[in-house]
Order: structure tokens, then C-alpha cells, then sequence
């Protein structure tokens, strides 16, 4: 191989080396930028979706709002989830149940946690949930099947034009997660 091609062959090799530790400097700057970005717009922000709210000043409404149950199981063929009911219609200002059934599909005791969405994003703080399997990861034993409650209440300040919400949950296994810790 001839001097010039060597050089050349070493010039691309650190170029390479230089777009491999910018593309790794660069994930791992995502994660604080996006909790910035989050915190500046509103948007996304999953901190505010998984702590208990207080709701001793909420008073109740005259008005009735339909919400509607989802569940995604984003790891085929490790956790089964899916609501006890598609909908539900409930009084704003009043404290609501739902009850979601979770399985364990692994032969092994295996650790969930569960991921809130609320949809539309833009009236999500006018969604607080009280008490919420998706607060804490989630032990089951071998194939277990067990019902995840979350209790909640609709804000009466609710904006007029809404009068229905979509609370969504998908479920991803942990256990190497709450193992590390």
C-alpha cells in the first residue's frame, strides 16, 4: 500500500472515530435536553404524570366526561395488559376507578413498570390521578395474573369543549432496571 493511501486511509479513520464520540456525546445530551424542552413547552413532561395528585379542593361539577382506556404491550410476549372496561363516564370533581389486568407471560417472577399517556396532551393537568400502578415498578411471580388499580379525577376546570379523555398505558419490563438499583 502506497504512503499517500495510508495517510489517507488514517485521516478517515479518525474522522470515523471523531462522528463515532460526537454521536455518543450527542445521545447521551438528549436526555437533558429533552426534560428542558419538556419543562420550557409542557409537553411530555412523564414526571408530572406519575406522581399522586392532591385533590382536596376540588369541588364537584354538573358535567359528565367520557374517558376511554388503552393499553399497548410494546414487549411481544413478555406482559399482557388491557383495562377491565374501553370507557368509562364520570363526573368532573368526583374520584374515579378503573382497573387495569396485568400478566406476567414469562415462566419467571418478572418486575413492570407502567408508562402513562393522557390524550389530548394539552388538558393532561386537568387529569390527576390519586393512586396509580404506574407510580412503582411492579413484581409478579411466573404467569401471575393480578388486576393494577388507578383512581383519578377529572379538574371540572376541564375546558368546555372537551368531554373526552383517552388515559393510555403501555407496560415494559423492568426487572434489570429495579435490579440495578
Amino acid at each position: 500500500m502506497s504512503e499517500p493511501l495510508r495517510q489517507a486511509n488514517r485521516k478517515l479513520t479518525r474522522q470515523l472515530w471523531v462522528f463515532a464520540a460526537g454521536s455518543l456525546a450527542f445521545a447521551f445530551a438528549l436526555v437533558p435536553l429533552y426534560d428542558v424542552l419538556c419543562s420550557v413547552t409542557g409537553f411530555g413532561d412523564r414526571k408530572a404524570l406519575t406522581k399522586a395528585a392532591d385533590v382536596q379542593n376540588i369541588a364537584a361539577a354538573d358535567r359528565d366526561v367520557t374517558i376511554e382506556f388503552i393499553a399497548t404491550n410494546p414487549t411481544v410476549g413478555e406482559w399482557r395488559l388491557q383495562p377491565a372496561a374501553h370507557s368509562l363516564v364520570v363526573r368532573a370533581g368526583r374520584l374515579a376507578e378503573m382497573k387495569f389486568i396485568a400478566t406476567n407471560l414469562l415462566a419467571k417472577p418478572a418486575v413492570a413498570q407502567a408508562v402513562p399517556s393522557i390524550a389530548p396532551r394539552e388538558v393532561a393537568e386537568h387529569f390527576r390521578k390519586t393512586e396509580c400502578f404506574c407510580f412503582t415498578p411492579q413484581s409478579f411471580k411466573a404467569h401471575e395474573t393480578r388486576e393494577l388499580t388507578v383512581r383519578f379525577v377529572v379538574d371540572p376546570r376541564l375546558p368546555a369543549n372537551v368531554d373526552r379523555l383517552t388515559l393510555g398505558y403501555a407496560l415494559y419490563g423492568a426487572t434489570e432496571m429495579v435490579a440495578a438499583n
